[in-house]
């Protein structure tokens, strides 16, 4: 019913200010609209995000958004912490780590958080 139609993803943030200075300027998405007062849309590749207003902003405790880097995730990696971005270190069975990237066999990915705490991945391999 819905596998020929595009998802787009959608996250909650307390303030629609920082958000914007910390997905466009931080993570270089494009602005796609900015006309209402209580949501922006973000262009990224062929996708969108939709950051929306919400008290319920960061209380989600799983990865929210992922994005895949392919082989570039070392290089994602450095110049996002080279931006301030400070990535989370999980413990899972059979990974390993190299700095902030965690190794799970042929996939790799690291995680980090956005201002209201949500959780975002980078995949790749």
């Amino acid at each position: 019913m819905l596998g020929n139609n595009d998802v787009i993803a959608t996250v909650a943030v307390k303030d629609l200010a920082v958000a914007r200075k910390f997905y466009e300027g931080t993570l270089g998405l494009l602005v796609a609209d900015a006309s209402g007062s209580e949501a922006i849309t973000f262009a990224s590749g062929s996708s969108k995000l939709i950051v929306y207003r919400s008290q319920y902003a960061g209380t989600n405790k799983a990865t929210a958004l992922n994005w895949n880097v392919g082989g570039g995730i070392d290089t994602t990696v450095g110049a996002l912490r080279e931006k301030g971005v400070a990535f989370e270190h999980y413990d899972f069975p059979g990974a390993t780590r190299e700095g902030d990237v965690h190794i799970m066999g042929p996939m790799k990915s690291a995680w980090f958080k956005d201002p209201d705490g949500n959780i975002i991945a980078l995949i790749g391999g």
